[in-house]
């Protein structure tokens, strides 16, 4: 007897040390898994998934008439596609606005944002980003009939800007410098700010510069003045530290052989 409760007690203490390399297995290889799995699931899908701004004229926007979309980030996510698929041709461009980037992003709907995101500090807590590819400022656009012509003229107006954007902060800050009191209207599009302006439910229209120029007509003007310098960055998920990699020295590479440069002037961009 006392022998076969030697023999159990040794069985048990075998089974166990079996299990808890069998644990410590499947720790590594999901350890594995999740460590460079970002590429992997990118070319076992054959697809990247970008997720783009439509409604921005010169950077992505979609053409009304044939649907397709083009502009200069969209010719940057084609680059990163061919950087990591072979292929520029393979990317599944999804419209975002400055509300719904981040939570596509975090959901994984998308792989990465190509979409006028400004890098803050605040931001790259929650995302990885690229170094940047455009520099630009917070403008303003007013109508001319209202003969407004800087911060100072627009004291007591309504300013409409788009919903989780930079720029509010950007104008607020410098409205308080110079005294001038604004109020904010938040739109989902800037097609949405811009009908508002044309009605007279707002008084002016901030967003960055280059933006603004593609809502620019003959009826409106862009303030002389620009606040606020705005970095954009492709944007991918904190972990996602392959792809992002990839992404950057895609960006970068563009920069140096002056192809980024060429696609500024391309697309027209001021």
């Amino acid at each position: 007897m006392k022998k076969l409760k030697i023999l159990i007690g040794s069985l048990v203490l075998v089974t166990g040390l079996m299990l808890t390399g069998c644990g410590s297995t499947a720790e590594k290889s999901d350890t594995a898994k999740s460590s460079g799995s970002d590429i992997k699931a990118i070319k076992d899908r054959g697809t990247l998934k970008v997720g783009v701004k439509v409604d921005v004229p010169k950077f992505g926007y979609k053409d009304p008439k044939t649907s397709k979309v083009e502009g200069f980030e969209i010719d940057i996510a084609k680059a990163v596609a061919k950087k990591v698929l072979g292929d520029e041709n393979k990317v599944d461009l999804q419209g975002v606005t400055a509300k719904t980037r981040g939570p596509l992003l975090d959901s994984g709907q998308v792989d990465m944002i190509a979409g006028t995101f400004t890098i803050t500090d605040e931001r790259k807590k929650s995302y990885n980003f690229s170094d940047p590819y455009f520099t630009d400022g917070v403008g303003i656009m007013v109508k001319k009939a209202s003969g407004i012509q800087d911060l100072k003229g627009l004291n007591g107006k309504k300013i409409g800007v788009a919903q989780s954007a930079t720029s509010k902060q950007a104008i607020q800050t410098e409205a308080d410098k110079v005294g001038s009191k604004v109020t904010f209207l938040e739109f989902s599009t800037y097609p949405e700010i811009k009908a508002a302006l044309e009605a007279g439910r707002v008084d002016a229209f901030s967003v960055d510069g280059a933006i603004l120029n593609g809502y620019l007509d003959d009826s409106t003007v862009i303030i002389d003045q620009r606040f606020s310098p705005q970095n954009y960055g492709v944007a991918s998920k904190k972990g996602n530290d392959e792809l992002a990699k990839a992404i950057n020295d895609t960006v970068n590479e563009m920069k140096k052989s002056g192809e980024l440069d060429n696609l500024i002037k391309k697309w027209g961009i001021k």
